[in-house]
Order: structure tokens, then sequence, then C-alpha cells
């Protein structure tokens, strides 16, 4: 299956510059994220496959002007294709707002999906805004990960887990890829195109 991911920044190769070529061959879109309803609307538009998205902390306007065409799994397990997928949007709180979330608020969110894990044995990809905690370096309340990430990866080791909310330019230590255990680790910060 080939992904295209998005996350945190419109890009303009999609968006300024588009011509539907671009995304030939794209089986799926995902979004990690604080980017605009329009864009995601967009390429939903001149996409021949589902957009899916969780919330980014900067996405409180989707409540008014929600993404059209698009699929919110925010707090889901869905499946498509055989691919099974967990949303999980948002950030560490740091201020007032939708979107934000205790380490303690994200563990009630993810234990709520529990039952539908065990039935269908666990999952494929994790989608979410924030990182796994200690996944980059960024130690500022806003950018710290959740535990409940880490913890998720550790009991089911899905393939992939997807993320976005660090971006690569706050620093030349913020990674594209890494690797948690058994599972591939993108942050695919304005597009990334990943082969699953």
């Amino acid at each position: 299956m080939r992904i295209l991911a998005v996350a945190d920044q419109e890009s303009p190769y999609l968006w300024d510059h588009f011509t539907p070529e671009k995304l030939d061959g794209i089986d799926l879109i995902l979004s990690c994220g604080d980017v605009k309803a329009q864009y995601l609307s967009f390429l939903a538009t001149f996409a021949h496959c589902p957009v899916l998205y969780v919330h980014g902390n900067h996405d409180e306007h989707y409540a008014e002007d929600p993404p059209l065409g698009c699929i919110c799994v925010d707090g889901l397990y869905y499946e498509y294709q055989g691919l099974r997928i967990v949303g999980l949007g948002g950030s560490m709180r740091y201020r007032e707002g939708a979107h934000q979330y205790t380490e303690r608020e994200m563990r009630f969110r993810a234990m709520r999906l529990a039952p539908k894990l065990y039935f269908k044995k666990g999952f494929d990809l994790l989608l979410t805004h924030a990182p796994g905690r200690d996944m980059v370096p960024c130690h500022d309340l806003a950018h710290t990960g959740f535990e409940t990430f880490n913890r998720l990866l550790d009991r089911y080791q899905p393939a992939l887990f997807l993320h976005g909310h660090t971006h690569l330019n706050y620093g030349k230590n913020i990674q594209r890829e890494s690797v948690y255990g058994a599972t591939r680790v993108v942050n695919p910060y304005e597009r990334y195109i990943i082969e699953l």
C-alpha cells in the first residue's frame, strides 16, 4: 500500500503547484493534524482514495469548518483494505483549547479502544499528532510526547507509527524516520510517501 502522509504545514508541491499525476498510485492519504481544512478537502477532491485525519492541537477551526470529503478517525479504530488503523489526535495540554490532553486523559482515550483491539487482535498503524514520550528531542510541555503511545507500541507492535507536531525545522536532531522496537516511526512533516 502506498500512503501519502501530511502534517503541520501545507505542501506547496501539492497545493500551490498541483498537477493530478502527483497523486497517481496513492492508495491512502493520512493527516497527522495541524493543516488547513481546505487543504485536506482539496486533496480529497483530487485523490482516488480516502483521506483520513486526526486533530492537531491547532485544529479548533475544524469544529465549524471540517475538511469536506475526509474521514475523522480521531479516537477511533478504522479499517481500510485490511489495514487496521488507530487514530489518537491532539497534544499534551499546555494551554486552554481543544485537542489537548493530560497523560491520564490520553490513556483513558486509548483504553476505550481496548475491546476493539482485543477483538481485532491489535492494529497495524498508529496515527497521532504528538509523538511518543522521548521519541524526539523536544522537552517543552507542548511537544512532550505521550507515554500512552509508547505503551500501545510495546503491547501491539504495529508496523507503522505516524506522528506530526515536532516540525523537522525545529532542529537538526528531529528525525524523519526512526525505529521503536518493531515499529517504524515516521514524522511526515509537510508531506511524505510511505510504502507499507
